[in-house]
């Protein structure tokens, strides 16, 4: 398929080439660029390789499991003084 393209694209890159011009008139030098970005765009369309397949990640890991408990807190004696809520994360 690319052999055969390519040799469509030269043969008619030859014969555009031989086709004659006037030095007067710059309409065909114009119409020739824009035909050739045509057939540019056109073969680099068709020789362009296809997009890479997507990636797929791994999931993320579940979150930790946490809670709420109430501790209790001490005095410098060791007496309770009172409780305080804490996280707790396994």
């Amino acid at each position: 398929m690319r052999n055969t393209l390519a040799a469509i694209l030269a043969a008619s890159a030859i014969g555009v080439a031989t086709l004659p011009a006037h030095a007067d008139s710059a309409g065909p030098a114009i119409a020739a660029g824009i035909g050739g970005f045509a057939l540019g765009a056109i073969a680099g369309g068709a020789l362009a390789q296809p997009a890479p397949p997507p990636v797929y990640y791994a999931p993320p890991p579940p979150p930790p499991r946490c809670w709420v408990e109430r501790r209790p807190i001490f005095d410098e004696y060791g007496v309770e003084i009172g409780s305080r809520p804490r996280r707790i994360c396994e």
